[in-house]
């Protein structure tokens, strides 16, 4: 039988199919060797791919405009109206721009990168990237850099702006921007793969509401808008172990006087990022089912 493996050892037919059906293919069709997964031509292919990432969001007018403007206009709206509160007496602002510096990433990575790449799938885009010599990881990898290139300029221009509405991090901007990049890095990749996911796994119609019905739960209960510590502690306690609510603490907790990294928040968000980005690269399928 087909799903047995015989007496010399080797796989099933229907096993090494499937795997032979994967590996990377030359222009005219013949399998490349294995190496050619993680060799030179598949990084030369890597860097292409970024690019052509890039360029592809750099011209979605609509989605740029919501993703460098919508933070900027939340993040002045609740200087003028304040609702976020300080802690210990810190200032409000103190608070309130890593938190809108972890709802840009959620944004980004979750809502805009999820709808885009489900759409790219339900045209068949993925599917003739998907057939192309460049590995699933090569394009999860690809998509996931171009998010955090464009994550890199929210956080300059909220730091810009924060910093014009009286906002003071220690070290200066560039300190912050210092102080929050490892961070900023595993958000992205959790973030990220949680909107490839969504992509990989239902319809454009489904990932359209999934990944704005989950950025408004996580802006609301990631500490974004209402802090941890004002959570009712039945929910605060779960809450508290999801990517919004860690990336949010570690943000805070790089840019607020007085506070510290919790080291177990680090690792967490580090097992959420890399469980994730698996999961992106396993679900990663171009077919609409």
């Amino acid at each position: 039988m087909s799903g047995q493996v015989d007496r010399t050892g080797q796989a099933p037919v229907s096993a090494q199919a499937d795997r032979a059906a994967r590996r990377p293919r030359s222009p005219d069709g013949g399998l490349l060797p294995a190496g050619h997964w993680v060799g030179p031509g598949v990084w030369r292919a890597l860097v292409a791919q970024t690019r052509i990432e890039l360029l592809l969001a750099s011209r979605r007018y609509e989605s740029l405009l919501v993703t460098l403007g919508v933070p900027l206009f939340l993040l002045i709206a609740l200087v003028i109206v304040p609702i976020v509160p300080g802690r210990d007496g810190a200032r409000s602002i103190d608070r309130l721009v890593p938190g809108i510096l972890a709802a840009a990433l959620m944004s980004t990575g979750l809502v805009s990168l999820g709808i885009a790449t489900a759409f790219e799938r339900s045209f068949g885009v993925l599917k003739r990237l998907l057939g192309s010599p460049l590995p699933r990881w090569a394009l999860v990898t690809a998509k996931t850099v171009a998010v955090l290139l464009t994550v890199m300029l929210q956080v300059l221009l909220i730091s810009v702006v924060g910093g014009l509405l009286g906002w003071a991090p220690p070290g200066g901007v560039l300190g912050a921007v210092a102080a929050v990049s490892p961070w900023l890095v595993l958000g992205t990749i959790a973030f990220a793969g949680m909107g490839l996911v969504l992509a990989g796994s239902l319809r454009f119609e489904a990932v359209l509401a999934a990944a704005n019905g989950l950025f408004v739960v996580f802006v609301l209960l990631g500490g974004v808008v209402v802090p941890l510590d004002q959570l009712p502690s039945l929910l605060a306690t779960p809450v508290s172990l999801l990517p919004p609510a860690l990336l949010t603490e570690l943000l805070r907790g790089a840019l607020e006087p007085g506070r510290r990294i919790d080291p177990i928040q680090a690792a967490v968000l580090a097992a959420w990022a890399i469980g994730l980005a698996a999961a992106a690269v396993l679900s990663f399928r171009s077919p609409e089912t």
